[in-house]
């Protein structure tokens, strides 16, 4: 393998929020927040150093190269022809969520979250003062799947305008399949119903499964969409605070290009701009070796769930880094657990009521790290289920 995925790069003492947000002498493995402990791509950070050493750091515009490393790469690895005018920048996925929901909703409005589903997506709705509209995954043999019949219901009611799509889904795992995604068009399509889709993990794709960008489907599907997406996740490359938001309608993109000036998040930094552009046209390489790091990572976790902690479920993963294990039959609540896993051996996992109450008795894991790093969080939990049966 060209590169190390293997090499343990100390963080505490860089502010990162992953792991300098507990004090430096306690013991803390933190699995929590979804960044990466690897170095990103080579290219980029050989990128960023050439920016550096310009020495000027003003506002910034974003140059035709950008767009045209966007659109190359959405049609090269997904069939996917975007167009450049479709596009509005902004600081990220989260903040291009709650523009979109402010531009396309009044307050009261209803929005459909497929819930366990990832924890901005309340905030985002709530703080526009819409409605949080639950359309429950079924969790079913380790894996999730989507209640059709609940949907069709939830989104028939005129009060609900727009449903939030996770694709790959956070922290289900799952990759939607084009026939589900033609289902979830056809139903929002019949009840006027915009989808709003965070494909933010969409690189994140294991073998034997396909990222197909909802608004890819058919000209209505791209017509009565949003699709919001940023290189952030698969590179590494969050704190750098840039995202796309693509729509392909001219009223709806006014729409929201005037609730992004509104919330004066209409400005991305330099080297998000040098960032992408170096990920979209000389990163590829990288990605696929981190995304075979990643299915052994996963792997290598099965087999210690499998072997060692049988009675501990492991939610099937198609996509992303990030593992939902079911511990209910540890019979001890999910926030409870997060907090003496933490307290007692300093293993920080995210609790799964953060995702809604149907994500009680689950807990989310981390796996972008080092083996020699996952190894160590896997026996800390190991001994903390074992401290519990004596």
């Amino acid at each position: 393998m060209k590169y190390d995925f293997d090499e343990i790069i100390p963080r505490r003492g860089t502010n990162s929020y992953k792991w300098d947000s507990m004090p430096a002498d306690r013991d803390v493995l933190p699995l929590w927040v979804a960044d990466m402990d690897f170095r990103t791509a080579p290219a980029i950070t050989e990128a960023l150093a050439r920016r550096v050493g310009h020495g000027i750091f003003g506002y910034v515009r974003v140059p035709d190269e950008y767009y045209t490393a966007v659109i190359r790469w959405f049609e090269r690895r997904h069939n996917w022809l975007l167009d450049q005018s479709w596009f509005i920048y902004t600081s990220g996925v989260v903040p291009a969520i709650s523009v979109v929901i402010k531009a396309l909703t009044q307050p009261g409005d209803g929005v459909v979250l497929q819930t366990p589903v990832y924890n901005c997506f309340f905030s985002s709705v709530r703080n526009n003062g819409c409605r949080i509209v639950t359309n429950p995954l079924k969790y079913e043999h380790q894996t999730y799947r989507i209640d059709f019949e609940d949907l069709e219901r939830k989104t028939a009611d005129p009060g609900v305008k727009l449903m939030l799509l996770c694709n790959p889904h956070n922290p289900a795992g799952r990759v939607w399949t084009r026939e589900e995604l033609c289902r979830i068009g056809e139903i929002c399509l019949k009840n006027g119903v915009t989808v709003v889709a965070d494909e933010i993990h969409c690189e994140l794709v294991f073998p034997g499964h396909t990222y197909t960008p909802f608004a890819s489907i058919s000209d209505r599907h791209l017509q009565h969409s949003v699709t919001c997406l940023s290189p952030s996740k698969s590179f590494n490359i969050a704190g750098l605070q840039i995202a796309n938001i693509i729509a392909w309608d001219r009223e709806v993109r006014h729409r929201i290009d005037r609730a992004i000036n509104i919330n004066e998040v209409c400005d991305v930094n330099p080297f998000g701009i040098e960032a992408t552009v170096a990920a979209y046209n000389e990163g590829e390489e990288w990605l696929l070796q981190l995304l075979d790091y990643l299915k052994a990572n996963y792997d290598f976790l099965c087999d210690f769930f499998h072997n060692h902690l049988p009675q501990i479920p492991v939610t099937e993963l198609e996509g992303t880094y990030l593992v939902w294990t079911d511990c209910r039959a540890l019979s001890v609540p999910s926030g409870e657990l997060q907090e003496s896993l933490l307290r007692e051996t300093g293993l920080w996992l995210n609790s799964g009521t953060m995702y809604g109450t149907e994500g009680e008795g689950f807990l989310r894991w981390n796996i972008a790290c080092p083996r020699k790093v996952l190894e160590d969080a896997l026996t800390r939990f190991l001994h903390f289920v074992a401290d519990r049966r004596h």
